[in-house]
C-alpha cells in the first residue's frame, strides 16, 4: 500500500507526488516495488533490505539521497511471541521523504489518525521527521516493556504454584522478547551516533530533538536490560521452585500409599486361607476394619508429629 500526502501531517492525500511531500509504503506488493524502483528511483536493493525482517539498522548518505533503517517494535499474535522488531526504512531526497515498512505499525499507523498532525507544523524538514520516528519507536518500546512486564509477574503468580512447564516456557518467551528489544535498541543507539556524527544536524531543534531521541532510547536501553536480568534469574529460581513442588507432591503421595498400605496389610494377613482365632467370632469383620482404621489414623497423627504431612 502507497500513500502519498501533501505534508508530512498527513492531512492531504494526494495521486502524484509533488515537492516537499511525504510517501508513505507499508507491505508493498510486487508490482508496488517495482513503482517505488521505477518512479520513485529508489534502489532495488534498498527496498530488498527493508523488506527482510531480520535487516540491521544502519544510515547510507549519497550525494542524491539520505537512507535509514532502524528497528521498531510490534505487537505479534500468531508465532507465540507477544512482541517483535521490524525494521523500518527511511528514504530521504530532495523532493520527497519515502517511509517503508514490511507491516503496520504504531510508529507509523495507517488505520488510525496519523501520529504527526497535532504537530506537523512543528516538523521543520526530513530529518526532523526521522528523528521523530526515533522518538515514537523509543516511546513504543517503553509501552511495550511495561506490558512484557505486567505479563511476566502474572506469569509469576502461576508460577508459584505450577509444577509444569508450560509456565516456564511464556517466560522464555519474555526473555526473548526482551532479547530482540535489546539488540534492536542498542543498534537504533548506534545509528543516532553516525548521525550525530556526520554533521548533517544543522539546527538548533533538530540537535535537541536528537538528544531527546538519544534520551529516550537509552531509557528503553536501560529498562530492557534491568527487566533481562531480573527475569533471567526469576528463570533459575523458579525452576528450583518447580523441581521443589514436583518432590513436595511425590512426598504427599507417599504418604499417602504408606497409609493405605497399613489396611491392605491387616486385610492381606488375615485375608489369606489358613486358620486362626477369628474364624468363628461374630465380630471379627468389624473388629479387623475398625483395627485397620485406627493404625492409619495413629500413621497419620504419627507423620504429623514428624513435620511430614
Amino acid at each position: 500500500m502507497i500513500k502519498i500526502f501533501k505534508t508530512f501531517g498527513g492531512y492531504l492525500e494526494i495521486a502524484e507526488p509533488q515537492q516537499g511531500c511525504w510517501i508513505n509504503v507499508i507491505k508493498p506488493t510486487p508490482k508496488e516495488i517495482e513503482r517505488l524502483s521505477n518512479e520513485f528511483n529508489l534502489p532495488s536493493d534498498l527496498v530488498t533490505d527493508v523488506l527482510d525482517v531480520d535487516e540491521r539498522p544502519r544510515i547510507e548518505f549519497e550525494d542524491e539521497w539520505t537512507y535509514i533503517i532502524l528497528r521498531i517494535p510490534v505487537e505479534v499474535l500468531n508465532n507465540g511471541l507477544p512482541f517483535h522488531t521490524i525494521p523500518l526504512g527511511i528514504f530521504i531526497t530532495d523532493k520527497f521523504t519515502l517511509t517503508i515498512c514490511i507491516q503496520e505499525n504504531e510508529v507509523l499507523p495507517t488505520g488510525q489518525p496519523l501520529p504527526f498532525r497535532e504537530q506537523y507544523r512543528q516538523i521543520t524538514d526530513s530529518l526532523n521527521f526521522s528523528l521523530r520516528l526515533f522518538m515514537r519507536s523509543g516511546t513504543l518500546y517503553l509501552r511495550y516493556l511495561k506490558q512484557i512486564n505486567q505479563m511476566t509477574s502474572l506469569i509469576e503468580q502461576d508460577l508459584e504454584k505450577s509444577i509444569k512447564n508450560k509456565e516456564l516456557n511464556k517466560l522464555l518467551k519474555m526473555e526473548k522478547c526482551l532479547v530482540y528489544f535489546i539488540t534492536s535498541i542498542k543498534a537504533n543507539e548506534i545509528v543516532l551516533a553516525k548521525l550525530r556524527n556526520s554533521k548533517k544536524i544543522t539546527t538548533e531543534i533538530n540537535e535537541d530533538l536528537l538528544e531527546d531521541a538519544f534520551i529516550e532510547n537509552k531509557q528503553a536501553l536501560e529498562m530492557a536490560q534491568i527487566y533481562s536480568d531480573i527475569q533471567s534469574g526469576m528463570m533459575d529460581a523458579f525452576a528450583s521452585v518447580i523441581s521443589n513442588n514436583l518432590n513436595v507432591v511425590m512426598k504427599k503421595l507417599t504418604l499417602i500409599s504408606i497409609i493405605l498400605m497399613i489396611p491392605t496389610l491387616i486385610a492381606s494377613i488375615f485375608g489369606m486361607n489358613v486358620p486362626n482365632f477369628m474364624e468363628d467370632w461374630t465380630w471379627a469383620l468389624p473388629s479387623i476394619i475398625a483395627g485397620s482404621v485406627l493404625l492409619s489414623v495413629l500413621g497419620v497423627i504419627w507423620f504429623k508429629k514428624q513435620e511430614w504431612i
